[in-house]
């Protein structure tokens, strides 16, 4: 095995399925159209910036969209319980806070309480090494999308600064083709 295979096989769990500018780009109808019926999605920088408290109004709708759709939603944050209930209550969504991604506990916790297959259910997440990475170990088809905010909390700045390299090196190998 050559080196870019090597390496390949190493990073290939931080290879989404598919890439998107924004959640509003998940359609129902898109969804539908291969079989999905639930959505796992994180919350901060996928659904919104990681400091707006509440759902935007478009936000809302997509998410009546979904539910009108017979597509069970998911949110499953790594965030603590206040700011994850806060978010996910008013909204009646089920959540999963401290979810510990890309540890597959929560990831299939979240498919178990949906009463889905994994074959029917998507990953929504910002992340490279929570989102994709725990929904690739687990069995999902991954969707990526760009951050809703420009800004991240500590950690994540951190994350980011890994995400790039593996970006810059799938760009290189001709393993993504979408722009930054």
């Amino acid at each position: 095995m050559d080196e870019n295979n090597e390496v390949f096989s190493m990073l290939k769990h931080f290879l989404p399925d598919q890439h998107v500018k924004n959640i509003f780009e998940i359609t129902p109808e898109s969804l539908k159209a291969k079989g999905v019926k639930g959505i796992i999605t994180d919350l901060d920088n996928t659904l919104v910036e990681w400091d707006r408290p509440l759902a935007t109004p478009k936000l809302i709708k997509w998410f009546e969209e979904m539910k009108h759709q017979n597509i069970k939603v998911t949110i499953v944050s790594n965030n603590k319980e206040n700011r994850v209930k806060a978010f996910s209550e008013p909204l009646g969504i089920p959540f999963i806070f401290q979810a510990r991604k890309p540890m597959t506990k929560a990831f299939n916790r979240a498919l178990g309480e949906m009463g889905l297959k994994k074959e029917e259910t998507v990953v929504i997440g910002d992340q490279l090494l929570t989102d994709v990475l725990g929904g690739n170990r687990s069995g999902f088809h991954t969707i990526l999308v760009v951050p809703v905010a420009q800004t991240d909390g500590f950690v994540t700045r951190f994350n980011r600064k890994v995400e790039r390299r593996i970006l810059n090196w799938f760009r290189k190998k001709g393993k993504i083709q979408w722009e930054d």
